[in-house]
């Protein structure tokens, strides 16, 4: 049964679908019914439904007369949001090191030291956590809300398939290290180095994404 968390329900059930679709619990082509999955979750079918319409504007499931139908992110999915972030999260760093408070620059600075503090630990669901967290605050340090809105979305999708990847801790580690780099490029406002920092993490997660992730 489903945890209950002082969040909505339906938020919770949408995030649970949304993880099981993406880690392959429910692989593509795999019909879902509010019965079934009122049933798997235990809860009532509203919440299932408003997940599921969710989950239909962001074409990860699809209508179809028997249910819901799972698209998911396949391979060629993953290698364009790779491609969108390429393009865009050189800007970010950019403008986040033009744009950032102190008071963003000092949270994004513990966010790297814990992150360094619990991948020496093998701690993998705090390190994907801050992970998360690290590039949710730089999109938020552009001071762009079409930035923040375009990047997070596509951070977080990957981000649940490069659960098994961050649980490699030599990537994680590197990882800490390539963040290290890009926030001293920032708190330095230097915008190329933040911007080419950024690039070479992308591509190297994509790298290291693409080599190690089981894809349709």
């Amino acid at each position: 049964m489903i945890e209950y968390k002082p969040v909505s329900l339906a938020d919770q059930v949408f995030d649970r679908l949304e993880n099981d679709i993406l880690t392959g619990v429910y692989p593509r082509g795999e019909v879902l019914t509010e019965l079934r999955l009122s049933e798997e979750l235990g809860v009532s079918r509203t919440p299932i439904r408003e997940a599921l319409r969710r989950l239909e504007q962001e074409h990860i499931v699809e209508a179809h007369s028997r249910g819901m139908t799972v698209i998911g992110i396949g391979r060629e999915d993953a290698h364009f949001i790779f491609e969108i972030r390429s393009r865009i999260e050189g800007l970010a760093a950019a403008a986040c090191a033009r744009n950032a408070t102190e008071e963003q620059l000092r949270e994004m600075k513990d966010m790297i030291e814990l992150q360094e503090f619990y991948s020496e630990k093998a701690e993998s669901d705090k390190v994907k956590t801050l992970d998360s967290s690290f590039h949710e605050l730089i999109y938020r340090g552009t001071g762009s809300t079409v930035i923040y809105d375009t990047l997070l979305p596509l951070h977080k999708k990957l981000l649940k398939f490069r659960k098994n990847s961050l649980s490699n801790f030599s990537r994680a580690a590197v990882s800490a290290k390539e963040h290290r780099t890009i926030y001293e490029a920032i708190a330095a406002r230097d915008e190329k180095a933040a911007e080419q920092a950024m690039l070479t993490h992308v591509a190297k997660a994509q790298e290291h994404f693409e080599k190690n992730t089981l894809l349709p």
